[in-house]
């Protein structure tokens, strides 16, 4: 059966005009991005084929284009337009926190580290730079490596905080592994980089450690 033959009331635009989009499913949600199925299946069956395909909605906005393409339905205009949707979520959450102290709102930063970095297969190093309000001046992602290790030297990001007059900064990086213990290694690097930060009067207020479901805060841990 078609979506236009459902009650009104299921319907996941009607649904979202009446509830608001909070009210639907991630099935709904991606039936309404998707707005049409294919022969024999709704948009929302197709959604939901596509949830068990990838096994969450994170996993899905993360996936490539090979990987989307390859799932009937999909093609390179739908993979453009999720990666669209995406790009607006990261600088909307961008912009709040730049018009904001960052420590009003922590989950916003988390859920921008998330969206930018937890579907990572790489880990990448990044620097979040703040104002003397602590709001976001800039962000920046220094440093690349592979699964397993990155190298980061603290006289770049000492010239990175110097070249935007910031007064403290965030750290982050990601765990493609899925695992958000920090190694020894993170805890060195932390050190090392406030120690460096100090000697340029740059306070470090935080490291996160990113992977797909979860964000671990060196600050909140007692760590810094």
């Amino acid at each position: 059966m078609a979506i236009t033959d459902w009650p009104a009331g299921e319907r996941p635009r009607e649904k979202l005009i009446d509830k608001g989009a909070h009210a639907l499913s991630d099935a709904e949600l991606l039936a309404i991005f998707l707005r049409v199925g294919i022969t024999g299946k709704s948009a929302v069956d197709l959604a939901r084929d596509l949830l068990h395909h990838f096994g969450s909605l994170d996993r899905l906005c993360a996936a490539s284009r090979d990987e989307l393409c390859r799932v009937p339905g999909m093609g390179t205009a739908k993979y453009t337009q999720l990666q669209a949707v995406m790009e607006m979520a990261r600088r909307a959450l961008a912009g709040q926190l730049r018009e904001r102290d960052l420590f009003d709102a922590p989950e916003r930063v988390k859920t921008w580290l998330r969206l930018r970095l937890g579907a990572l297969e790489h880990e990448e190093f990044h620097v979040l730079l703040l104002d003397a309000q602590n709001r976001l001046i800039h962000a920046e992602a220094l440093f690349r490596g592979t699964l397993t290790q990155t190298s980061v030297y603290p006289r770049e990001v000492v010239k990175l905080a110097l070249r935007h007059n910031a007064a403290a900064l965030l750290l982050a990086h990601n765990h493609p592994s899925g695992c958000t213990e920090p190694s020894s290694a993170d805890h060195a690097l932390t050190r090392s980089l406030r120690d460096a930060l100090a000697l340029v009067d740059v306070r470090v207020l935080d490291h996160f450690v990113v992977a797909r479901s979860a964000i671990v805060s060196f600050a909140e841990m007692g760590w810094l």
